[in-house]
């Protein structure tokens, strides 16, 4: 059977697959308006009737939540607590602007519906739901033309009594609903009741979605990345779709780590940088989970790997403000029209910039197969460079290096304003369009080295394929420390253990290949926030150490509170494997050397040497100024920068 790795991003949709154990790549231009489209012809042409095991990162659940055009959703909760999505937190993320408006809800005043009915902290039932009034609530959702309905009440996480009676109740009707006793069982009304929403909000399009495509894929099995790092069958993605908000730049992140600890690299810093967007992670030994995520101005209290994201990528559009300050992005001239060199583009974009600076080799752009328009960049050039009072190249190079600047910054807010020196970590650099500004940000940031590994452009598909099936779990116990005994604590977990087992044995993955892990969210009494700490040896000391690290500080003294109790449960999947080869000789092959081309930096023209990836071999080295291409992507060795191949036939380039 065929395995394939499907990665759909806002300008290309990526595949890797293996037929007869053989690796091959495969890119062509996504379909904006129905990703499907893409997708399934990528399918056709490389399978070509037969069967295969598809993991498939997909955006739709993010576009719908970004674009708002997600279901027509209704949410019942509480009587009086309708407006809760709302009003929300007191903070504000624009503290000083006059002129802030909060971002409106998902689901309008009209669509919330209360109903009576009240469980306390203890999970006690005060006051009986009425089961007319729900009645009377569903029937009013169905008369509103609603598609599906969000579900969550008061102190549910403790008690989900009154949450069952109304899903009986929608069981009834062809309303697609989610209960927050199943989404997040946790405490933080608000944030369980946005995941909620949300959940409701991007299901139904994301079920029509991978609905579609199973329709057209025969006895293919279908897979699903998850924003945690993990797949999941597109059955549960389809019930569960908020876990997949940030699936195609988790699979990125996961292949980075398995690859990155290949080569002997394990603090890293993940720099994604494709046509849209630019997504960047840090990674300190092990995968960054976070719980506390916000996309799009609403919070999502899933476990996601911690993913810092920017409009800057290959395809972002300059202009100048009315200040006349140059800036580049977060619009984006996505895949239609695309950038001007693509043939039908009107506006300068970043990757308009490198290829006027013969950045990029436009007989060797995607392999060959896609030709770029080098004439028609010149009279939009000078256009803009005139409004500027710059002559082109300086207009191309500024692009460049407002681009690298907005992306320092995303570095700087995982690794600096978390309490990390980036120099004692190396840049890991994968996209379609990373390998272009990895050595320059490097520079900036002061990171001594890069890694850029095989294909990677499609970096992100080959990490679906690596990752694991992975289903987190969680439970809110709040146990101050006078009050903590550890029989106690092992009964939680056992209780949800067994419910995360039996799930994976649904996910058809054998009981040998299960892995648990446990977690705890740790605070000091009368904190509003916790810290994730792993259940093993000891913990309350860890807990400590790490606040010290992210706060500068940490107290012994005080005591501590257990929030809740977390299980990561892992089912293990076969994996490709990556050969490591024998170092062959400094010396590059001359069928390697594609020749020279002429190439801006800092200004000034310089002869820069072209070399062909797929013919390199284990040891070579390459000295700066040099341009090395592949079918994927296009990685730029400034002046003063060393590279070699590895082992692994990742190149390390040492800035």
């Amino acid at each position: 059977m065929i395995i394939l790795g499907v990665d759909t991003g806002g300008t290309f949709t990526d595949f890797i697959y293996r037929i007869n154990d053989e690796w091959k790549v495969y890119k062509i231009l996504s379909t904006p308006d129905n990703p499907a489209r893409a997708v399934l012809k990528g399918y056709n042409l490389i399978c070509k009737g037969k069967s295969a095991n598809i993991t498939h990162g997909s955006t739709v659940a993010t576009n719908a939540l970004l674009e708002r055009k997600g279901a027509k959703t209704a949410l019942i909760t509480n009587k009086g607590f309708e407006d809760l999505i709302e009003i929300g937190r007191q903070n504000r993320n624009k503290l000083y602007d006059l002129k802030y408006k909060k971002i409106p809800p998902l689901i309008p005043s009209n669509l919330r519906f209360g109903v009576r009915g009240r469980i306390n902290y203890k999970g006690e039932v005060v006051e009986d739901i009425d089961c007319n009034e729900v009645k009377d609530i569903v029937q009013k959702i169905k008369a509103l033309g609603v598609e599906s309905v969000a579900v969550c009440l008061l102190f549910s996480f403790k008690n989900d009594i009154h949450e069952r009676v109304i899903s009986k109740e929608l069981e009834n009707t062809r309303l697609f609903y989610s209960l927050s006793s199943e989404v997040l069982p946790e405490f933080r009304e608000y944030e369980r009741m946005s995941t909620t929403v949300i959940n409701g909000y991007v299901s139904p399009k994301m079920t029509r979605y991978l609905s579609f495509i199973e329709q057209n894929i025969g006895d293919s099995k279908l897979r699903i990345m998850q924003s945690n790092g993990g797949s999941i069958s597109a059955k549960t993605a389809m019930k569960e779709s908020v876990r997949t908000i940030l699936s195609g730049p988790a699979g990125g992140v996961v292949g980075a780590f398995e690859i990155g600890k290949l080569a002997g690299f394990d603090r890293l810093i993940t720099f994604d940088m494709g046509g849209t967007s630019t997504d960047v992670s840090l990674i300190d030994k092990d995968l960054p989970i976070t719980t506390e995520s916000e996309i799009a101005g609403f919070p999502i209290k899933t476990p996601m790997i911690h993913i810092h994201t920017v409009g800057a990528g290959g395809g972002s559009i300059a202009y100048f403000d009315k200040g006349g300050a140059l800036k580049v992005g977060p619009q984006s001239a996505g895949a239609d029209p695309g950038p001007i060199c693509y043939g039908k583009g009107e506006h300068i974009t970043v990757t308009d910039a490198n290829l006027y600076l013969g950045r990029l080799i436009p007989e060797r752009f995607l392999g060959g197969y896609m030709k770029l328009h080098v004439n028609r960049l010149n009279g939009y050039f000078e256009d803009m460079a005139k409004k500027g009072a710059l002559n082109p190249i300086e207009l191309a190079e500024g692009i460049l290096r407002v681009a690298n600047a907005n992306m320092e910054k995303a570095i700087r807010v995982i690794s600096v304003e978390k309490g990390y020196n980036p120099s004692e970590f190396v840049l890991f650099s994968f996209g379609g369009a990373g390998g272009m500004h990895a050595c320059f940000l490097a520079r900036l940031l002061n990171i001594p080295k890069v890694v850029v590994p095989k294909h990677p452009g499609i970096l992100s598909a080959i990490g679906m394929l690596i990752a694991d099936v992975i289903k987190d779990y969680s439970k809110t116990i709040m146990i101050p420390q006078h009050q903590l005994e550890i029989e106690d604590l092992n009964g939680y977990f056992k209780e949800i253990e067994n419910k995360a087992i039996s799930d994976l044995l649904e996910e058809a993955i054998k009981r040998q290949d299960i892995v648990i892990n446990k977690f705890l969210d740790i605070r000091y009494k009368g904190q509003s926030y916790e810290i994730l700490v792993p259940f093993k040896g000891n913990f309350i000391k860890s807990f400590h150490k790490l606040h010290e690290r992210i706060y500068g500080y940490c107290n012994f003294e005080h005591e501590i509170e257990i929030v809740n109790i977390r299980i990561r449960a892992r089912g293990k999947l076969p994996k490709p494997e990556f050969k490591k080869k024998n170092f062959v000789t400094k010396q590059i092959p001359a069928n390697a050397i594609l020749g020279e081309t002429k190439t801006i930096f800092s200004g000034k023209e310089c002869n820069t040497s072209v070399y062909d990836r797929e013919l390199l071999l284990p040891g070579n080295e390459i000295k700066g100024p040099a341009i090395i291409v592949e079918y994927s992507s296009t990685i730029v060795i400034p002046e003063d920068a060393r590279a070699v191949v590895d082992e692994f036939e990742n190149i390390l380039i040492t800035t």
